[in-house]
């Protein structure tokens, strides 16, 4: 990148307006005040001192998130700058913390590379806290400066002298903005900072959590630093697969920026294993420098193959699907001027590094695909495979076609009780175990807006099959058929029809694998669907109390958690004189009881499906659901004692 400016002072703080709105309409800013936004404040603090790494000015983090649930975070960086801001006539810091889009990153020589673009970050996070303490180290001195709901409680004043230079930043979440909850969850942010270190090769992250002590008094703690950079991340994403070949690496620079890649192929059926970042930033909806990657892929292998004389002259070109297929990949660009799509920045929009990352791509993989006969065959032997798969696929969606008759090119599935709204926003769709489940369902449903999809027996596991079998399976046909998307490349999440899909299976162990079946299809074939928050799952109760000797079905009470049930029986003044039923199905369930405890939109709990950290979540649906046994009995010894279900 280019060379590091000379100096970083209150003149490369540029203000473009106010903080007054952020406590009124936080979601704007953050997302969300529930758990994703709480932690979306680390990330915010975390961020700016990984731009300092950017910079080359800092190495090291470290974050404690303290007993009460505040959090600090340490950096060994320049130091935000303490100096009078020129326009503002307040110390520049005070410039940073209280007003917004006021950063080193909008103009000046503060940084030519940030992931905080949009420069929110630690202002809202002042706005958003009951308080702040901001110590920073600099020209040899120690200052500190306070806040209290993002106004200034304490000013900027000296408090004693320093060898090093950095920040230290305290925050602690405004409950009456967090009322949901502001406990910080540490796998969370272990994950977050674990990609972090990944995506910045050497940069050392320690995560603290005082709220955890081991025998000695020591709290519990990880360490992030990864040398190997992205390779390392892409082993971490092929942990417990079978891979084709050693980790591929290359590298590009020009004057718009920087990218790197590193790729691996195994013997997964997967096609979303590929992880694509700008400026450090997850661009979950991919983008140009995601575009580029993929037509390199397709089109590299593609010559490759017709070259060795692996793809005969009368057979069709692989397709992109056919040359990813089982591959895991790490596409990191960092930008100078990057161009994201809104502040939630899921899609990288720069045109002039789409031909950078094109290139780089298809002259390394080139020369590892000649340089490596035997593992290039491997690519190439999988990815013909499935060419082969899809083509079988293909006559099996047509021969559906041909058979069942055309409506927007398939039938609806016989099974499927439809809702009569056709407005998919206010639509859902309720997917059941079998026919006693379907039954009460469909009597306890609202018509207009809940359709009912029953399924027959446990759905095919998509993680040990290709989309060939797949879709010779009539329950996963039926599936893709209601929900209306398709898959593969002919996939369209506009064309959902329901913008709730709930998994609504039995509060038993077969219950429970059911639901992760399908969840492991949803991650695997409809993955924008989890996205975009479509995907839902049922919260049937366990129990149910009942009076004694009551002529009455009349139920009391509903209980929802098995850990819960004895002391809730002990409310009461005498619980022997209720009867504990047992809900071991929800076809044991009167359709009125169904509705009133599961279905109806007033009362009932459902469990939003989401994928925070995908690179972690590509390894548990591996793990659970591969092929290889051992990492499936590592996992379970590993999560035995504090696992009861799993929500990828």
């Amino acid at each position: 990148m280019a060379s590091k400016p000379d100096h970083y002072d209150g003149s490369d703080i540029q203000v473009l307006e106010g903080l007054e709105a952020v406590r009124k309409r936080p979601g704007m800013y953050i997302g969300s005040t529930g758990p994703r936004g709480l932690h979306h404040l680390v990330y915010e603090v975390v961020d700016n001192a990984v731009d300092e790494a950017l910079a080359g000015y800092c190495d090291e983090i470290k974050v404690y998130i303290h007993q009460d649930n505040s959090i600090t975070c340490i950096d060994n960086g320049r130091g935000i700058p303490v100096d009078k801001h020129p326009k503002e006539k307040i110390p520049t810091v005070e410039v940073v913390l209280t007003i917004l889009h006021a950063g080193g990153k909008f103009g000046g020589e503060g940084y030519k590379v940030s992931g905080g673009l949009h420069g929110v970050g630690v202002s809202v996070v002042n706005a958003l806290s009951t308080r702040v303490e901001v110590q920073v180290a600099r020209d040899g001195k120690k200052y500190q400066i306070e806040f209290t709901r993002g106004k200034t409680s304490t000013k900027l004043h000296e408090i004693g002298t320093s060898k090093h230079s950095g920040t230290s930043v305290t925050f602690w979440p405004d409950p009456e903005i967090f009322t949901e909850t502001t406990v910080y969850d540490y796998d969370t942010l272990a994950n977050r900072f674990r990609e972090m270190a990944f995506l910045n090769k050497g940069l050392k992250i320690t995560l603290f959590d005082e709220r955890i002590r081991d025998a000695e008094g020591n709290p519990r703690t990880d360490v992030f630093q990864f040398k190997g950079g992205i390779v390392d991340f892409v082993k971490y994403l092929n942990e417990g697969k079978e891979t084709l070949n050693k980790p591929v690496y290359f590298e590009a620079e020009n004057e718009d920026g920087t990218v790197e890649v590193a790729l691996q192929w195994s013997t997964s059926y997967s096609t979303n294993s590929i992880l694509a970042f700008a400026n450090n930033i997850n661009t979950h909806e991919g983008g140009t420098h995601m575009d580029g990657f993929k037509q390199a892929i397709t089109r590299t292998i593609n010559e490759y193959a017709r070259n060795k004389g692996l793809l005969k002259e009368k057979d069709p070109n692989l397709s992109g699907d056919d040359a990813r297929e089982g591959l895991a990949a790490i596409v990191s660009v960092k930008l100078h001027d990057p161009q994201f799509e809104g502040q939630t920045k899921t899609k990288l929009g720069n045109t002039e590094i789409r031909p950078l990352v094109q290139t780089a791509v298809t002259k390394g993989l080139a020369e590892f695909l000649e340089e490596n006969p035997a593992p290039a065959k491997r690519i190439v032997s999988k990815a013909t495979q499935a060419l082969k798969a899809r083509e079988a696929a293909r006559k099996a969606r047509e021969k559906v076609r041909e058979t069942k008759g055309l409506m927007d090119g398939f039938s609806l599935p016989g099974k499927l009780a439809d809702c009569s709204s056709r407005k998919p926003e206010e639509s859902e769709v309720f997917i059941v175990e079998g026919d006693s489940a379907g039954g009460s369902a469909k009597q306890a449903r609202d018509r207009k807006y809940q359709a009912i999809l029953p399924l027959r027996g446990k759905i095919l596991n998509v993680e040990r099959a290709g989309q060939s079998r797949a879709l010779s399976s009539d329950t996963i046909s039926s599936l893709i058929t209601a929900i209306g998307t398709n898959i593969g490349e002919d996939f369209n999440a506009d064309k959902a029809r329901y913008h709730r899909i709930i998994i609504m299976t039995d509060a038993d162990v077969d219950g429970a694998h059911i639901r992760c079946l399908l969840l492991t299809f949803f991650y695997r074939y409809m993955p924008e669907l989890i996205n975009r928050g479509y995907v839902y799952i049922a919260q049937p109760p366990i129990f149910g109390l009942k009076k004694k000797n009551s002529k009455s079905t009349q139920i009391e009470r509903y209980i929802y958690d098995e850990s819960a049930l004895s002391s809730i029986l002990a409310e009461y003044d005498d619980p022997g004189k209720f009867d504990v039923q047992r809900y071991k199905g929800l076809g044991e369930m009167d359709p009125e009881q169904l509705w009133e405890t599961t279905m109806e939109p007033a009362t009932r709990t459902l469990l939003q499906v989401s994928i925070d950290d995908a690179a972690e979540a590509e390894r548990v649906v591996s793990e659970l659901m591969g092929d290889l046994v051992e990492p499936r009995k590592e996992f379970i010894q590993r999560h035995a004692r504090d696992v009861r279900f799993l929500d990828i």
